[in-house]
């Protein structure tokens, strides 16, 4: 098989993968100012009477989840705000400082958050398969500089390209990391 050969079968394969995480990608970059992965459909203020770090125990929580029928999943305490966590998208947020709580259910935005999964997932199965895509973009882009031939190709301006091209990256590690 030829490189442009190779090069097309691949990218022809890996299509719908390479545009989800592209999608993904970009959306991840932002995710400070939106983030997909989930919306609020559905927010009540609610109330929460144990304000002193000390007393929020995960049996706290439990129990305050149980009367709501949300079962527990976890929680952190950061900057005086609890954030609990329950099974079925629902976070409860409260300021230990005022007492103000708000209950949130979470959805998923149809496929955009859907991608995302396929960016943060630990499944070992999508991890080799990842890791194959992987190899396969590399394939892409090795066979890739290889199908110009000329003063286009890869030894005529491509490696100029290609130099300029590592650059930015390499600089914004040594600069911003």
């Amino acid at each position: 098989m030829t490189s442009r050969g190779l090069h097309r079968d691949l990218a022809y394969f890996y299509f719908g993968l390479i545009v989800a995480f592209a999608f993904s990608g970009i959306i991840l970059n932002h995710r400070q100012d939106w983030y997909p992965m989930d919306y609020t459909y559905e927010q009540e203020e609610v109330s929460w009477e144990l304000l002193e770090e000390g007393l929020i125990t995960e049996a706290a929580i439990t129990e305050w989840g149980n009367q709501k029928e949300l079962d527990y999943d976890s929680h952190r305490i950061r900057d005086n705000k609890l954030r609990a966590f329950f099974d079925g998208n629902a976070i409860l947020d409260v300021d230990l400082a005022t007492g103000k709580a708000v209950l949130e259910f979470k959805r998923k935005v149809p496929l955009l958050g859907h991608t995302m999964y396929l960016h943060k997932t630990t499944n070992k199965f999508w991890i080799w398969y990842s890791d194959i895509f992987g190899a396969a973009m590399l394939t892409i882009a090795f066979t890739g500089i290889l199908i110009p031939v000329g003063k286009n190709g890869f030894k005529g301006r491509g490696w100029k390209l290609a130099v300029a091209g590592m650059l930015f990256p390499i600089l914004v590690l040594i600069l911003f990391a």
